[in-house]
């Protein structure tokens, strides 16, 4: 697991001096569960506010817009897909240490848990090399998102495909919660005539809906 370790060092631009703060930022609690140590969820929680301050403070130096369109573009910024397409871009799935059944089922591609693993990178980042360290890594990402795309309506273009074909009937099902209260994570299907096409998951049912809309256009070979 080390070269994995290194390969994301390479890929950050950062050489952690701890670098059990990075082993922890990728330990999932599912591993951490069957070793009994501690997993990545409080580097989560502050990953997250560091990323929040320097999403916000790109924005108010870089756009002279009022605050609920500031709070809107930093708020696609942080959102769970942004985030999974920038843990994608480093690959911190393959370094992610998952328990034997989340690795089984796909864990290292789950959106949800590579956004908390990428919140998760950068607050050991912050720690161990302070916010400057951690500012240079997140604006690499922050800054060029509107290139990105992120906040893409992958319902609307599902919708707009299936339209084509009037006895065609789009639905999308939860099939699951888990999670504390402030916490959950949702898991949707999306089925075209009772027929599952799509799954994903999320922090939010609009999240999860959207990760199911995208992974249906995936499969069905149309790119967004």
């Amino acid at each position: 697991m080390d070269e994995k370790l290194d390969e994301l060092q390479e890929k950050l631009g950062y050489r952690f001096r701890d670098i059990t703060l990075l082993r922890t930022a990728l330990t999932h609690s599912s591993y951490a569960n069957e070793r009994g140590i501690v997993c990545n969820e409080r580097l989560e929680f502050l990953g997250d506010a560091v990323l929040g301050f320097v999403s916000a403070n790109y924005l108010y130096l870089n756009y002279d817009l009022p605050e609920g369109d500031l709070t809107r573009h930093r708020a696609a910024r942080v959102c769970e897909n942004a985030l999974y397409t920038f843990a994608k871009e480093l690959n911190i799935g393959a370094a992610l240490y998952l328990g034997k059944g989340e690795d089984r089922t796909g864990g290292r591609e789950k959106p949800s848990m590579l956004a908390d693993a990428f919140e998760a990178v950068l607050a050991a980042v912050y720690l161990d090399g302070g916010l400057e360290e951690a500012k240079k890594i997140a604006l690499r990402f922050v800054a060029r998102h509107d290139e990105l795309d992120e906040s893409k309506d992958y319902k609307t273009i599902l919708q707009e495909v299936t339209q084509r074909n009037p006895e065609e009937h789009v639905e999308y099902v939860l099939t699951g919660e888990s999670g504390p209260a402030h916490d959950r994570r949702f898991t949707f299907e999306v089925r075209l005539n009772s027929n599952v096409i799509g799954r994903g998951e999320g922090k939010s049912k609009k999240t999860a809906e959207q990760m199911a809309a995208k992974e249906a256009l995936a499969l069905m070979g149309i790119k967004e």
